[in-house]
């Protein structure tokens, strides 16, 4: 029925003016981005191109070597010490606390209290050694060559009078040290047993003035413990 198809707005058909305006204005929008690209490279260039200054760092001289110390003198070795036994020093004042236990310090060797040969050295020293002796150290009997002897001439201690009136007898039982010059310390005088204080007391008053033979450990005098028993007896 219809055989023709009808447009029903026809297009415009372009005018060549109109092509020319769009080529001008399409070829400035280039040429400006192109311009504008090239500026921009151009600054960014600039910016990357940094002043590089080079500096001279001088070169640091090595220290002189540090002077060779001398040799050390010759050391004489010291001398073995002698084969013998240790000494323990006597206790004056017994502590009422057990000590601390130190277990950083060694083992003791018990052959080193052997009782035999030079007082002072070692099981392991060498025969004939001479040990040194500390006369400040206070020995017991046992650990000096020659013990304390009391000298001639000493008075007993005096009987107190009210004890001896009354038939009382009892004993004292000292201990102290008598020291290298031969007397009694009276510092260290301990009362180990008593009957009676008035014993006591006299005991000490007697021994302020007694006199001893000092002991001895290798022909040197040193100071010695002693415990000294004292009677007080009507019989006498």
């Amino acid at each position: 029925m219809f055989n023709n198809l009808i447009e029903s707005k026809a297009k415009r058909q372009r005018s060549a003016g109109g092509m020319l305006w769009s080529l001008v204005i399409h070829t400035v929008i280039i040429t400006g981005a192109v311009y504008g690209t090239l500026k921009a490279g151009q600054q960014i260039e600039k910016v990357q191109q940094e002043k590089v200054e080079f500096v001279k760092m001088e070169k640091k001289e090595p220290p002189p070597p540090k002077p060779k110390a001398p040799p050390p003198p010759d050391v004489t070795a010291a001398p073995p010490p002698p084969k013998g036994f240790q000494v323990l020093t006597a206790p004056i004042k017994i502590p009422d606390v057990l000590p601390k236990i130190d277990l950083s310090k060694s083992v003791t060797n018990a052959a080193d209290f052997s009782g035999k040969g030079v007082a002072g050295g070692i099981a392991k020293g060498v025969v004939g050694g001479t040990a040194p002796v500390n006369e400040g150290n206070t020995f017991f009997a046992f650990q000096v060559e020659k013990q304390v002897e009391m000298a001639s001439g000493n008075q007993a201690p005096h009987y107190p009078d009210i004890l001896r009136s009354a038939n009382v007898e009892g004993e004292v039982i000292a201990q102290f040290v008598v020291d290298t010059n031969g007397r009694a310390d009276m510092s260290t005088f301990k009362v180990l047993k008593s009957t009676h204080d008035l014993f006591t007391a006299a005991v000490k008053n007697a021994l302020r003035d007694y006199r001893f033979y000092p002991a001895e450990i290798g022909g040197r005098k040193v100071k010695q413990l002693v415990q000294q028993p004292f009677q007080f007896s009507l019989n006498h």
